[in-house]
């Protein structure tokens, strides 16, 4: 007998699944409520069910996340968990708690098959997609580890498909996540405050916005094409010209009406006042915000972090444009948890690892 982890339903599916073992579907939302709301993962403590209903559940399902391998906390109150998904594969998840705010960075992919060439994440291959609850475990670990109590305060407000991998080329697990980080009956969420970050995958982020739109966040990091190829390398299947109209397209879905640019400062390979200048006019149709990323070093990148003077006097171009810009303050990076630097664990099947190391 198969047994299926209910961390795996968002509410239509798990209904489906109540049906199908002979149980009125309004259970789901019992269950889904036990399981992501109070974070209960016992059947037999889910006391408005009868008893026969927890005893056939018991038996037939279970809820499991992924398991903790280690914990890290910084300086500055930045958590990062290191979570097996089997047994070769570990992903990173982080929890950044800020005065106003707690935002969680979950993955998506065992690894990242994209290649950008500053990322940690990028250099160490790719392995699979996460199912979804292997995603949304994620949350519901990281809401039992920061010990919210059942209907307290909420610690996490944010959350952010920042980690490891690429969202987008796990569209349906990612979907399927989101719409339980927004049910009312599980995290309940704003699609304000769930955020979606891509390299560019322009076909999947049409999809996005007619099926599940959220705030989007696109990685750019270079102002042209040329530059762009090396950087991210998928920019060569979706170029500047086309990955623009997309956001274009995206906005009149989106809770927002600006896509973020995500851009990581390097020095001396895009971080000029004339790469600013060229950006200025790359988004002059795009509504937008600039969120500038200071460059985390890890060994045998081959790049450097841009000085703060020239972080400044791009800032300025981009701001005396008119453009909304902040700097991203490095949070996490003394336990490796900053922008760029998550590599968890990943039984490589690229093989890009090695020659990487």
């Amino acid at each position: 007998m198969t047994v299926v982890n209910l961390l795996d339903f968002d509410a239509e599916k798990l209904a489906g699944f109540f049906s199908e073992i002979g149980e009125k579907p309004f259970r789901a939302g019992q269950v889904m409520k036990w399981m992501h709301r109070f974070g209960e993962d016992n059947f037999s403590n889910m006391s408005d069910l009868a008893k026969s209903l927890r005893e056939k559940l018991g038996e037939k399902a279970e809820i499991r996340s992924p398991g903790l391998i280690r914990e890290l906390d910084a300086f500055d109150g930045t958590r990062k968990w290191l979570l097996a998904v089997d047994e070769g594969n570990a992903v990173e998840t982080v929890f950044i708690p800020e005065a106003n705010r707690g935002t969680l960075c979950i993955s998506s992919q065992v690894g990242c098959a994209l290649e950008c060439s500053f990322c940690s994440t990028g250099r160490q291959g790719f392995n699979r997609n996460l199912s979804v609850a292997e995603i949304i475990g994620q949350l519901w670990w990281a809401n039992r580890a920061l010990g919210r109590e059942p209907g307290g305060e909420r610690i996490i407000s944010n959350v952010v498909m920042m980690g490891m991998g690429e969202p987008l080329l796990n569209f349906e697990n990612v979907v399927t996540s989101l719409n339980l980080m927004l049910d009312d009956s599980a995290y309940g969420l704003s699609r304000r405050r769930v955020t979606v970050s891509t390299s560019g995958v322009i076909p999947a982020m049409d999809r996005l916005g007619e099926r599940c739109p959220v705030a989007l966040a696109v990685s750019l990091h270079a102002p042209n094409d040329a530059l762009r190829d090396v950087l991210v390398p998928i920019n060569k299947k979706y170029p500047l010209k086309e990955l623009m109209a997309a956001c274009r397209r995206y906005i009149e879905h989106a809770p927002r009406d600006f896509v973020t640019f995500e851009y990581v400062m390097l020095d001396g390979v895009n971080d000029s006042v004339s790469h600013a200048r060229e950006l200025v006019k790359l988004v002059k149709d795009v509504p937008s915000k600039f969120n500038l990323i200071p460059f985390n070093p890890f060994p045998h990148s081959g790049y450097g972090r841009s000085k703060d003077p020239a972080i400044e006097a791009f800032k300025a171009v981009l701001m005396d444009s008119g453009l909304v810009v902040t700097t991203r303050r490095t949070r996490g990076d003394d336990i490796d948890a900053a922008c760029g630097q998550l590599a968890g664990k990943v039984m490589d099947r690229t093989r890009r690892s090695g020659a990487a190391a």
